[in-house]
């Protein structure tokens, strides 16, 4: 995507590797933050999603929203938001319009699976800022350090339809993967520090 201001790469060896960088991030998310989350089958969407919702201390079981497409999860209390979790795969702008995403926007942290290019400036605009996650089984081939826009999807072909149940007990029990994260706009300028050092660590 056009716009991207960084792109950070890390590798989970396991599901506490992927708990604890969901961990990482959702204490650098808040209310109106828009996550796009990319990857084809298997790669572990809903699981991270799971684990940051966690993070978070949303209530309810997050599970793949591909039926319902949009998935509402009440926050904790106090200053927490919401998590809005959408599936975006077989729907387009008509429908994403439908799902009303922008009347949650601003008390939730929105994550979006199968929405690049389709949610991002339908929600926050050309100006907007998001984050781009994209998750695969290592290697992320079409990948590289320091590359911009244009990459696949991760499983090197067309769109799988991922339902509830799409996710290996590999995928549950947390065989490896590797996550690119990138960001857009004025409030993903630079690399948030916590995410820098997480990354940096051996």
């Amino acid at each position: 995507m056009p716009g991207e201001n960084w792109q950070l790469q890390k590798e989970f060896s396991d599901l506490e590797a992927t708990a604890e960088f969901a961990h990482a991030l959702a204490g650098e998310l808040r209310s109106g933050d828009l996550v796009v989350l990319t990857g084809g089958l298997g790669a572990g969407k809903t699981t991270f999603t799971r684990a940051l919702a966690h993070a978070l201390g949303v209530r309810g079981q997050v599970s793949s929203p591909t039926f319902t497409m949009s998935r509402i999860h009440a926050s904790a209390g106090g200053d927490a938001p919401r998590l809005v979790h959408v599936d975006a795969y077989r729907t387009d702008a008509a429908g994403l319009e439908s799902l009303d995403l922008l009347s949650t926007l601003d008390d939730s942290v929105t994550v979006v699976e199968w929405g690049r290019g389709l949610v991002e400036r339908a929600l926050v605009g050309d100006s907007g800022s998001w984050l781009d996650l994209e998750l695969g089984q290592p290697p992320v081939s079409s990948v590289r350090p320091g590359a911009g826009a244009g990459s696949e999807e991760s499983s090197g072909g067309g769109p799988v339809i991922e339902t509830d149940f799409s996710e290996s007990e590999g995928d549950i029990l947390g065989s490896p993967r590797q996550a690119v994260l990138r960001g857009y706009g004025a409030r993903w300028a630079t690399v948030p520090q916590v995410l820098d050092r997480l990354n940096r660590r051996r």
